[in-house]
């Protein structure tokens, strides 16, 4: 059986430095993060001892790998999230998440911490000077920054099964996950003529399998880090989706992934080939193709379209479920509604869909960019488009469009607040966030794995995470209680 698709999602954000003051995009990330983290009771670092960008779910190392900067700032949260400059952008990472609902609620409370960033930033800086946050994929002169998702796989399941099923998923779920785009970026293959497309990162997908992540992208990312037992796991690392900022379409790019990869691992695709004879080339084809009808070529002869393997992928689905169940992506329930949101969704697409404006990004973005171009007669290369695009992902509340607009939400405001400083219960980042709430003065470092405590007198201290369901409030909410110090959690643990 599938294992429990435990997720997470990594948001690099586009920085801009506004004022008479240092452009400096690292520079700017390490004051907009500081600012932050100086307010809390105490900064836990990044423990890299288990970094290793190089290895390669193919069964390689690569010895050329970027070097991992660990003199960056670096911080763990007490909601159990990673917070940290990579390479010129800040970076959020959630928490390990069980259910798709729970990783939309983690993934808003990042866009709030760095809203709350911003702020803090803002009131140490001279007059005049500001740091803007956008919570975007590209800066429209050729570069693009990434949104990463994980999910937890069974190391067991052939990897190269893992690429043949969701290469077809990835091309197509544009359709619902498109954070919309003015223009084109092509880095190879572009067409000049498109004037709006569904995806910020489909034109910069180069190779369809590879370890790369800021060259040469593929759509299937092959770095192995499992994070956890590497002889039971692999972490499926994502690279090929936008950052989402309607709750919607968060939800159904990772509750629908998730289903996906279980019915890899349970190798239920059976005969179904959905692979194409040209993903990169599809990527971008579906990308461009504002009717959702283009004919994409399948490898074994004859089309389809980013529709049809969606409802192919949906059917296989529904029997999926009927006969295996859904807990694996968190519970019953939870699998359920992502079901029903798909096909909804799907159907609406079909249909019309102008109708999801208030769930999906690309909908709601494209409808408030051509309202704005028809009512003053632009054309779709006027420069007052693509700063209206920019506008939709402005994290400032007082100037972001997508904040002035009618989007569905799927987690109130206050589960959004507490997860800024709350760790979800059922996985292990519960143990991680409780330890830096009560002792953080006594936590040296902290990793995805791994907690390292310093007592003072002693040798440090290793305490492994290898379980991502270890570690949950039912596991240890009794024997945190039942400690004083975490010289006792320690003893505690080592008995």
């Amino acid at each position: 059986m599938a294992i429990p698709k435990v997720c997470g999602i990594e948001t690099e954000y586009g920085i801009q430095s506004v004022g008479p003051g240092d452009a400096n995009p690292i520079a700017a990330s390490s004051v907009l993060i500081n600012a932050y983290v100086a307010e809390l009771q105490r900064r836990v670092g990044w423990d890299f001892e288990d970094e290793s960008p190089g290895n390669d779910a193919r069964g390689f190392a690569r010895e050329d790998a970027p070097e991992v900067e660990t003199h960056l700032v670096n911080a763990v949260l007490t909601n159990g999230a990673r917070y940290y400059v990579d390479h010129a952008h800040p970076e959020f990472s959630t928490p390990e998440c069980s259910t798709a609902r729970q990783l939309v609620r983690y993934d808003k409370a990042g866009e709030r911490v760095l809203t709350r960033s911003m702020e803090a930033a803002g009131r140490l800086l001279p007059a005049g000077e500001e740091i803007v946050v956008y919570k975007n994929n590209s800066d429209h002169k050729g570069n693009s920054y990434g949104t990463h998702e994980n999910y937890l796989m069974n190391r067991a399941v052939p990897f190269a099964r893992i690429v043949q099923h969701v290469v077809p998923h990835f091309v197509s779920r544009q359709i619902y996950t498109g954070a919309g785009k003015v223009g084109t970026e092509a880095s190879a293959g572009g067409s000049a003529d498109v004037a709006f497309q569904l995806s910020q990162r489909a034109d910069f997908f180069e190779e369809e399998v590879g370890l790369e992540t800021t060259l040469k992208r593929p759509i299937v990312n092959t770095r192995d880090e499992p994070h956890a037992d590497a002889q039971k796991y692999r972490r499926l690392h994502v690279i090929v989706g936008d950052a989402n900022l309607a709750e919607v379409a968060t939800f159904l790019k990772v509750g629908v992934t998730a289903i996906v990869l279980a019915m890899i691992e349970d190798d239920w695709y059976g005969d179904r080939d959905l692979s194409l004879a040209t993903p990169v080339r599809a990527i971008r084809q579906v990308s461009h193709d504002l009717s959702l009808s283009e004919p994409l070529d399948l490898a074994e002869g004859g089309t389809t379209t980013a529709l049809g393997i969606q409802w192919e992928l949906l059917e296989l689905a529904r029997k999926y479920a009927d006969d295996r169940g859904l807990d694996c992506v968190g519970d019953e329930e939870a699998g359920q509604e992502v079901l029903r949101r798909w096909e909804a969704t799907l159907h609406a697409l079909e249909t019309n869909p102008g109708s999801l404006a208030n769930q999906l990004d690309w909908v709601a973005k494209r409808q408030v960019i051509e309202g704005y171009r028809e009512r003053h007669g632009l054309a779709w290369s006027d420069h007052r488009l693509t700063a209206i695009d920019l506008q939709y992902h402005d994290l400032r509340p007082g100037r972001s469009l997508f904040a002035r607009m009618p989007m569905e939400r799927l987690v109130d405001e206050g589960e959004v607040i507490e997860a800024m400083t709350e760790p979800p219960r059922d996985t292990r980042a519960y143990f991680r966030g409780r330890c830096l709430q009560r002792w953080a003065s006594s936590v040296a470092a902290a990793n995805w794995d791994s907690l390292v405590f310093d007592l003072g007198s002693d040798p440090l201290r290793r305490v492994p995470m290898m379980e991502p369901l270890r570690g949950t409030a039912a596991h240890v909410d009794n024997l945190l209680a039942g400690c004083s110090s975490p010289a006792e959690l320690l003893e505690q643990l080592g008995s």
